[in-house]
């Protein structure tokens, strides 16, 4: 395809490949077995990217780099251990992926846990233990790969960070998870901060903002068609998110396409972002 400029600039010729293309690209993903993380790995895998896949489950981890590898994709898979809820776990996964790759172009943050509790019942510990995992091991090992993510970035090809944060971030939804909700309105916060401070060195920072997907995490209300069906008509455009909607949101931020944007929250939530209150004065007007 052609895009033009009205400002007299010359006509550039692109292609996909050009613009989401993602060969020789080394990229970790965290979290990476199940849910969105699996989803993010099929789309760089099939992109060109070699996925590094780490989670605290090696055996899933490694099975799911298999099924990855098996679809033929022009990128490969890797899978391994991999813990971010502690300071040894983050010094670990770092010197995991130094032995597997000498780049890194792309960091998904995206291993998180949850916990629900009705308010007036949640427990001291398990705020803390959602906290280590979600906010403090993601900034943790952000920055202990630093080095690798500033000599793979360019001025015209950045290296990415994805963090992976949730609508209940944006929304004052709590559901019982509380920690969870507040621990992702920290991580959108340190993806604006982190996309500031880094955007000199050639590394992009954005996040998704996820709504309702069928993962592990919402097993209890998706592990069956008839659950999917009553949350997604829950969701503005009435269902709950693909695979397809993870996998493409990653190519863009990742690819030559995403090159520009940094500090951003993508909204992955089929509107419920832009959900407000009733409409108060309709019904005097009926």
């Amino acid at each position: 395809m052609q895009i033009g400029d009205h400002s007299g600039q010359k006509v550039l010729k692109m292609n996909i490949q050009s613009l989401f293309g993602l060969n020789g690209k080394v990229a970790l993903v965290t979290g990476g077995a199940t849910g969105i993380g699996r989803m993010a790995a099929e789309g760089l895998v099939c992109a060109g990217a070699t996925v590094l896949m780490a989670s605290r489950k090696k055996g899933a981890c490694e099975a799911a780099a298999a099924e990855l590898n098996a679809l033929g994709a022009s990128g490969k898979a890797i899978g391994f251990v991999g813990d971010v809820g502690s300071e040894e776990g983050v010094a670990a996964l770092v010197a995991s992926v130094k032995e597997r790759a000498d780049k890194l172009d792309i960091l998904m943050n995206n291993a998180g846990i949850t916990w629900g509790e009705q308010l007036g019942q949640f427990p001291y510990h398990a705020w803390e233990r959602v906290m280590n995992v979600n906010v403090t091991g993601l900034f943790h090992l952000t920055q202990a790969l630093l080095p690798m993510l500033k000599a793979s970035g360019t001025v015209d090809d950045p290296a990415r960070v994805v963090n992976v944060g949730s609508v209940m971030g944006e929304r004052e939804m709590g559901d019982g998870a509380y920690s969870y909700s507040a621990s992702k309105a920290a991580v959108h916060h340190l993806t604006r901060i982190l996309g500031k401070e880094l955007a000199g060195h050639a590394i992009t920072v954005n996040a998704l903002a996820p709504g309702p997907f069928v993962s592990k995490m919402t097993a209890f209300a998706t592990a069956n068609e008839d659950g999917r069906e009553k949350v997604g008509k829950e969701v503005p455009i009435g269902r709950v998110g693909r695979d397809e909607d993870i996998a493409g949101c990653m190519l863009f931020l990742c690819g030559k396409g995403g090159a520009y944007v940094t500090g951003a929250i993508i909204p992955v939530s089929g509107g419920i972002n832009v959900m407000s209150g009733p409409d108060i004065f309709a019904p005097a007007q009926n």
